[in-house]
């Protein structure tokens, strides 16, 4: 992270040693010989993130959300003697020992809590299940059949161990990272709750092991309650298993590679639901990771619901935890922030919602959210059979709405703006003063969307250290001719994917504005296709010819926009958009999102007659009686049809193509995998399809020698996923697993032309 020593914004922020007392750069002075300064926050107050969600939790309205106004950051990685109780050269040599000693450590018994367990009705029914529950009900011999889960129950929090592998991390992630910038203003709700007795359950978006070890000791380091963390790691070293179980760290059985093969075992879930229980009941925090990928860890949070509806406790403190790395594993910033519980409206499956208008090309509005049952695994739910569909939709709406919560906690770090400016603006090349601009443009479109972001000071300075970090995966020519060099992304697979993923925070920040582009899109490409725009206006207003060259001279009807991006809502992965909010308001809020931004505006429409002289319009007012609490007088009116313009401004068709480019690699990868269902001779297992579709995807890619970003392991599992939904693919349990197969209904390629040419209108080409 990079400020200027002036810096009052960010005056706690120490530089990391690459950017202290480095030689000058010889294209840097060749920029601007005056250094501008990126801007940290927009007026005096940083953006605030990660507020509760008013529409799950409607008591937080009554909660001031007054503003903190130290803006500081804090270095964990400095430790002096100012952060111990003692001074002196000594102290200065020992300050890092002296400071974990003196850290705050939280009881952790644990004398009773394997009996607890075991006794437990959930863990002595699933004995009884398995007809293994002894004659007479021997303890004995329930420990027998549980020994493979007693070192997980004994689990426990080591004071003096504590101490001592915080010192080691400390002192290892030191030659790791280059600092672990904390939020400060996010600490005082964490003491708050802590005093008050609150349980809180941290959750955080799976990235890296690290974040297992980050969350920990970040709240070690402020004298906050450490949580028991589960790691969905094999760790194989029984050494390292018997510390680590000291520290609080949940492992997976000794006998189970994955997570996946340790939920299988019908005595794991409800051992581990019941020692969650037992934890909660002792005041001890817990910390849970969750992919947004693949689900895995959302049982963990399914299992709090449960116990919640049971009455085991009146309510958890859903603590959702945003990790920004500049670059794996380098920089990080780390804010918390308080959740709720959360709210659903109705489900439904992806096929109802789309298939209609893929097949039947059906355009009337399509109201409802995507189920996504999958990220609740199927083996956890089938082991509990009272479980209801909206107690399962309630816990899946749970995981969505962490993840979400989860990525948009996350800080934006200057790696992950170059990242997406060379691969959505620039990817074939730009000059680093025009890439200078950029970033400072794209920091302000940030800051202004109320996105925190993990760096400031000089804009040269950012720059470089990010051009430092990102140097394997550019390639930088220095032209004499030039001015300033000229920087080209990698046209390699692995560059690529490694800068797709750190852009990833950029696209969750711009998602309204990128789904309402790809909308506007896939309308212009209609009417580049018919040649005349009467196709995307309004009623009563007459198209004209398009000749030559695409002019963007075009009126695009409310209501078709409205719809067309009400549809690729329910293409999006998880963790875009919350569950608490309705894909048709989601659709709504992307229009408008490209409105404030300026690529549309609204056409203004002439009347002959004021909308509000009611007296003089034709017709009478026709006045109904309803009960309907939320009716207004004013929906007698009559609704006026809206419609839009694109922005003449020079800069609009590349901002345009801007957001279009964040969500390409996605679409793309969908068509490439419709187009490959021709290849597979199905039915397959699961794992062995998911690894087809990849390797398909990658042969795509090299045959085009571009589009790396659509042939990684993680879009062709969601196109995977997204084509079950969707009911392309069939699955079906067999003997061997689960297998999966083309249905019937696309079976005809004509429905796969029809589906390609679906998502295809909106990936911008």
């Amino acid at each position: 992270m990079v400020q200027e020593k002036n810096d009052w914004i960010n005056k706690n922020m120490v530089l990391p040693p690459i950017q202290q007392n480095r030689p000058a750069l010889s294209w840097e002075l060749k920029i601007k010989k005056k250094l501008k300064t990126v801007p940290l926050c927009l007026g005096k107050f940083r953006p605030v993130v990660g507020q509760c969600c008013h529409q799950c939790t409607p008591d937080s309205l009554r909660k001031k959300l007054g503003q903190s106004s130290s803006l500081s950051f804090h270095n964990l990685l400095i430790v002096n003697e100012t952060h111990t109780r003692y001074r002196g050269w000594l102290v200065r040599r020992v300050c890092c020992a002296l400071f974990v000693s003196g850290c705050k450590v939280y009881p952790s018994p644990v004398s009773s809590r394997l009996e607890r367990v075991c006794q437990s009705n959930r863990v002595r029914e699933a004995l009884t299940a398995e007809h293994k529950e002894p004659e007479g009900g021997d303890s004995q011999g329930q420990l027998n059949r549980l020994s493979t889960f007693l070192p997980l129950i004994n689990t426990c929090i080591s004071s003096g161990l504590l101490r001592f592998v915080g010192w080691v991390m400390l002192k290892m992630f030191s030659s790791i990272f280059a600092s672990i910038q904390v939020n400060l203003n996010h600490l005082p709700p964490l003491h708050r709750a802590s005093q008050e007795g609150s349980l809180l359950v941290y959750v955080y978006a799976r990235q890296s092991i690290m974040d297992c070890a980050l969350i920990p000791l970040v709240l070690f380091c402020h004298n906050l309650r450490v949580p028991y963390t589960v790691c969905p790691l094999q760790i194989n070293s029984s050494f390292l298993r018997l510390i680590l179980q000291k520290v609080g760290v949940i492992l997976l059985p000794a006998c189970a590679p994955t997570e996946k093969d340790a939920e299988m075992d019908s005595l794991y879930s409800p051992v581990m639901t019941s020692l969650v229980r037992e934890l909660l009941h002792e005041g001890q925090a817990i910390s849970v990771g969750v992919s947004a990928a693949s689900g895995r860890g959302g049982q963990w949070l399914a299992r709090i619901t449960q116990l919640i509806k049971e009455g085991s406790f009146p309510d958890v403190s859903l603590v959702p935890v945003g990790i920004s790395y500049d670059c794996v594993p380098q920089n990080d910033t780390q804010e918390m922030c308080e959740s709720g519980r959360c709210r659903i409206d109705e489900w439904l499956p992806l096929q109802d919602l789309l298939l209609p208008v893929i097949l039947n090309n059906r355009t009337d509005m399509v109201v409802g959210l995507r189920r996504m049952s999958w990220l609740l695994a199927p083996y956890y739910a089938s082991d509990l059979n009272e479980r209801t569909h909206p107690e399962r939709d309630l816990s899946i709406a749970i995981i969505l709405h962490l993840i979400f919560s989860a990525s948009s906690c996350m800080a934006v770090m200057s790696t992950s703006l170059l990242s997406s400016l060379l691969l959505y603006r620039h990817r074939k090349g730009v000059s680093t003063s025009v890439l200078c601009r950029d970033v400072a443009w794209l920091t302000e479109e940030l800051l202004f969307r109320n996105k925190d972001v993990g760096f400031g000071g000089s804009l040269v300075e950012v720059v470089h250290y990010s051009l430092s970090l990102l140097t394997p995966h550019l390639i930088i020519a220095a032209v004499p001719s030039r001015k300033d060099p000229f920087i080209v992304p990698c046209p390699s697979p692995a560059a690529t994917h490694h800068l797709t993923l750190q852009a990833q925070t950029v696209t969750h920040a711009f998602i309204l504005e990128a789904v309402g582009a790809c909308a506007v899109s896939a309308m212009l490409r209609e009417v580049a296709g018919t040649g005349v725009s009467s196709g995307v206006r309004s009623d009563g207003v007459e198209g004209q010819e398009v000749k030559g060259d695409l002019e963007f001279d075009v009126v695009l009807c409310q209501s078709e926009l409205t719809e067309r991006t009400l549809q690729l809502c329910h293409l999006l992965p998880p963790g875009f958009m919350p569950p608490c909010q309705s894909s048709q308001s989601f659709a709504l809020d992307a229009v408008d999102s490209l409105v404030h931004c300026g690529i549309l505006i609204m056409e203004e429409t002439s009347r002959d007659v004021p909308v509000c002289d009611f007296l003089k319009r034709e017709g009478t007012l026709t006045w109904t009686t309803t009960d309907d609490p939320y009716y207004s007088d004013s929906d007698c009116e009559e609704q006026d049809l809206r419609s839009y313009k694109i922005s003449q401004p020079s800069h609009c068709p590349e901002m345009l193509f801007f957001l279009c480019s964040m969500l390409a690699g996605h679409l793309r990868a969908l068509c490439w995998t419709t187009a490959g269902l021709d290849l597979l001779h199905t039915p397959l297992p699961e794992a062995e399809f998911v690894a087809q579709i990849h390797l398909h995807l990658c042969d795509t890619a090299t045959k085009k020698k571009q589009h790396y970003e659509s042939c990684s392991e993680e879009a062709a599992h969601t196109a995977v996923r997204t084509l079950i939904d969707l009911g392309v693919l069939l699955e079906e349990q067999q003997k061997g697993g689960v297998f999966l197969g083309v249905s019937p209904l696309f079976q005809l390629s004509e429905n796969r032309l029809k589906l390609y040419r679906f998502i295809s209108q909106y990936l911008y080409k």
